[in-house]
C-alpha cells in the first residue's frame, strides 16, 4: 500500500507524479528545485539562494510526513555546473548533521526542468532515530 505525499507548502506537482509516496517505512520525495510554493517564482539570484529554496521545499515535504532531515537516509542531487559544488556544499551542510548526514551523490546534468541550477531528491525512513 502506498500512501501520497502532499503539502501546499512545497511546490505542486507539474506533471503526472506527486511530491512524495510513502510505501512500508520509507518516503521516495520527488526531486525539488527552486520554486517557491508561495509565489510559483523560480528563487534564482544565485546558487545559494536557490540551493537554500530546494531544501526548504525538501523540509516541507519531510515535515508533512512526519519526518525530518534527520530521517533521510540517500539524497541524489543533480546541478547543472560542477564549478559550484563548493558553493552548493555549503549549504547542503546547513540542513545536516555530519556525523549523521545520509548518502548522496552529487552529478552534473546537461539540463535540469525550468534550466535551474539544482534539484534534490531525497529518500528519508520512519523509526531511524527511535
Amino acid at each position: 500500500m502506498k500512501k501520497i505525499i502532499t503539502t501546499s507548502n512545497a511546490p505542486a506537482p507539474v506533471g503526472p507524479y506527486n511530491q512524495a509516496i510513502i510505501h512500508g517505512d520509507t518516503l521516495y520525495a520527488s526531486g525539488q528545485i527552486a520554486l517557491d510554493p508561495a509565489s510559483g517564482e523560480l528563487v534564482n539570484d544565485n546558487i545559494e539562494a536557490e540551493t537554500h529554496q530546494v531544501m526548504k521545499n525538501i523540509q516541507a515535504i519531510l515535515e508533512e510526513a512526519g519526518l525530518t532531515f534527520e530521517d533521510v537516509i540517500k539524497c541524489s542531487v543533480f546541478v547543472s555546473d560542477m564549478h559550484q559544488y563548493s558553493r552548493i556544499n555549503a549549504v547542503y551542510a546547513e540542513y545536516f548533521n555530519e556525523a549523521t548526514a545520509p548518502a548522496r551523490e552529487l552529478v552534473e546534468v546537461a539540463n535540469l526542468p525550468k534550466f535551474v541550477n539544482i534539484e534534490i531528491s531525497v529518500i528519508a525512513g520512519f523509526g531511524l532515530n527511535d
